[in-house]
């Protein structure tokens, strides 16, 4: 690996306050790393500082010499006369320092990457001025993925992507030569393509090794080892305390050793969602009918969107709707709340529904008020299945902390628009919620929120998105939209959708061991880690026995360990004015620390066999 980019002690201050405060980072030329953090933490910035169109305030970015550097941003500017061809292979659109590629990236492959991204049929001699964000946006995506470079940067590549896209670019991507940095909120995205993972927050940025469930581990990690470190402060404090009063001397508690801290970890995690009782208690709201779709025919212009489905859905159910952009998928939801009428068949709806419905826009927000003033505008105190909150509160669980709840809606990022949209919609207590591309503009952290509320949501939910980690977080049932009129049932979820589309696509099939998280053993050939972990996985029933058998020979010596060090931390405790007794003591613990993490270590290569 050899480096590429460099960013040494770099500083970035706007008038909002400080981004970043002396940050160090390289980038070496295989690196996939994934960007994340909350809206407003810094990602685009960083980026803009990486490609050198912005410079910081104090520090450098330096490059290797003849880098060739790729962007997608968040806002294209496309000259509106310019052919598809014009940007894609041309020079109408191209980042800085890129020539045309006509031998390379002939029609053929334009072609393949056009399909990939969703636009089979889209001609390469048409204008780009009168097409919609989305495919502009896509079409721009296009013209970077057809041209080698050193390291490709994409701000949200997976926005106006559907499930089928995401995943074509993620297997792209995988067998792409070069760096690539990416900021997603798509998490599913991040763990089938990143080996690393950024976190801006705190006006600094945190490398972890692995995607987005590596991530998650480790800043919970993080946590609990900041949690015990204050622990230890107030223990030592106790005891100076105690010993300043010439009191007896202080005990601490028995710490616990790292396995175990792993298994509180995953014992304190609330249990999945009750499905049975949130059923019943959505009855008992709801009744028994909600929707029944009855010979339901919709168009779009000439289009056939569905032509005489049937459907069912009831209290408590908890739907996903799958399907390419422009399938149909945003004129059901409409259809299901009532702005919309059908072209053919009826809808009956449960006397009792009160259906909330969460657009792709944001212009019906109150621009005049102030945060908390517009969800006080709804409702000001809320009652969530079993938690009844006040307007605050809910805006707290939606990130809105402090001073942020008077800042006026005016002056709020997109992202943090969003947000407020979900819970002015939240507000009015709904017993249906139907929402569209619910996750767009939205950070990790206020997905999570998002996702713990309707995880707990006694009504009925029915979601169209393309976010594949939502869908399989929080729906029970998938449904998709062909675009051959029907309304399918997928068993399967997200894979038989994907499997589909594959089939009438002629492309290799997407499932999610075609584009697995780095590290699987599907994606072994992107590095030989992952291609041992792969042999793992295919461990033989004999190995697998001989590692639970050696296991257990480790956990004895990891319990008689913990029993040495919990005698130690008592002398300690026993022995606290005495510092000659305390370094004797505390180099004794050193050693048993030491073996016993070896020991751990071993046991969790081994635990990997043992499966």
């Amino acid at each position: 690996m050899a480096n590429i980019v460099n960013l040494d002690k770099v500083s970035k201050t706007y008038p909002a306050g400080r981004i970043f405060d002396e940050v160090s980072l390289g980038i070496d030329d295989s690196d996939r790393i994934g960007i994340v953090g909350l809206n407003g933490a810094g990602k685009t910035t960083l980026l803009r500082m990486l490609t050198k169109a912005e410079e910081p305030d104090e520090g450098r970015v330096t490059h290797r010499r003849d880098l060739r550097v790729a962007a997608l941003p968040q806002r294209l500017d496309l000259p509106p006369s310019a052919s598809v061809r014009d940007v894609i292979v041309g020079t109408a659109w191209l980042p800085a320092g890129f020539a045309a590629e006509h031998e390379w990236a002939g029609d053929a492959g334009v072609r393949t990457v056009l399909n990939g991204l969703g636009m089979p049929h889209l001609g390469l001699d048409a204008p780009v001025g009168p097409m919609s964000g989305g495919e502009r946006r896509r079409i721009a995506l296009a013209a970077l993925l057809v041209r080698p470079a050193d390291l490709l940067i994409l701000d949200e590549p997976t926005n106006h992507l559907d499930v089928a896209g995401i995943a074509w670019l993620a297997r792209h991507l995988l067998q792409r030569r070069g760096a690539l940095i990416v900021v997603t909120h798509d998490r599913w995205f991040l763990d089938a393509v990143c080996t690393s993972t950024w976190e801006v927050a705190d006006a600094t940025v945190r490398s972890y090794e692995g995607g987005y469930a590596a991530w998650t581990l480790a800043r919970a990690e993080r946590v609990r080892v900041a949690a015990e470190t204050e622990a230890r402060r107030q223990n030592l404090l106790r005891k100076e305390i105690a010993w300043l009063r010439r009191g007896p001397p202080a005990r601490t508690s028995k710490p616990k050793f790292r396995i175990d801290a792993a298994n509180a970890l995953i014992a304190d995690v609330p249990p999945a969602r009750d499905t049975v009782s949130l059923q019943r208690l959505a009855v008992t709201r709801l009744g028994k009918q909600v929707y029944e779709l009855d010979g339901l025919r919709l168009q779009a212009g000439e289009r056939t969107l569905l032509d005489g489905a049937d459907w069912i859905v009831g209290p408590g159910d908890r739907i996903a709707i799958l399907g390419a952009n422009g399938a149909g998928k945003t004129t059901l939801l409409r259809v299901l709340a009532g702005i919309r009428e059908p072209d053919g068949g009826r809808v009956l709806r449960g006397t009792t529904v009160r259906a909330a419905f969460l657009s792709q826009e944001l212009h019906e927000l109150p621009n005049d008020l102030r945060l908390l003033e517009a969800v006080e505008e709804v409702a000001k105190r809320v009652k969530l299945g079993d938690r009844e909150l006040s307007a605050a509160q809910l805006a707290e669980v939606f990130g809105f902390t402090g001073a942020r709840v008077w800042t006026p809606v005016s002056d709020l990022s997109g992202g943090e628009r969003r947000r407020l949209q979900l819970l002015r919609l939240l507000a009015t207590e709904p017993n249906v919620l139907l929402l569209d591309e619910p996750t767009n503009d939205l950070d990790i952290d206020t997905l999570a929120a998002l996702e713990d509320l309707l995880d707990t949501w006694p009504g009925t939910l029915v979601v169209a998105s393309h976010d594949r980690y939502l869908v399989e977080r929080v729906a029970d049932t998938v449904y998709g939209m062909h675009g051959d009129g029907r309304l399918v049932h997928l068993p399967g979820g997200v894979d038989e959708y994907l499997t589909h589309v594959s089939a009438s696509s002629g492309f290799a099939p997407s499932s999610s061991s075609a584009a697995a998280p780095a590290g699987s053993a599907s994606s072994a050939s992107a590095s030989s880690a992952s291609a041992e972990r792969g042999a793992d996985l295919r461990a033989s029933e004999k190995d697998q026995r001989a590692a639970r058998k050696e296991l257990a020979k480790l956990e004895r010596s990891i319990d008689r360990l913990s029993q040495k060090e919990d005698a130690l931390h008592a002398q300690l405790a026993e022995h606290a004015t005495d510092y000659a007794k305390i370094t004797e003591l505390d180099a004794q613990l050193r050693v048993v620390q030491q073996e016993k993490t070896e020991i751990e270590e071993q046991w969790l290569a081994l635990a990997e066999i043992a499966g």
